[in-house]
């Protein structure tokens, strides 16, 4: 097992891979494992945030 950890990535300026059908598939997923599906757009933009802060560094997040 690795302890460097590979998130988060250096922030792109814009990244193919973050799309709709992303937050969509990880949706799925937690519905799969017993949590409520969000579907409110305000479930929806908190599931997008946390997901990029997760995913890529910025000024609150940044490996220092």
């Amino acid at each position: 097992m690795n302890d460097q950890p590979a998130y988060p990535l250096p922030c792109p300026e814009a990244d193919s891979r973050f799309t709709y059908g992303l937050l969509i598939d990880i949706a799925d997923q937690l519905q799969e494992h017993g949590y409520p599906r969000p579907i409110a757009a305000r479930d929806l933009v908190a599931l997008q945030q946390a997901l990029f802060g997760f995913l890529y560094a910025t000024e609150h997040n940044a490996p220092r």
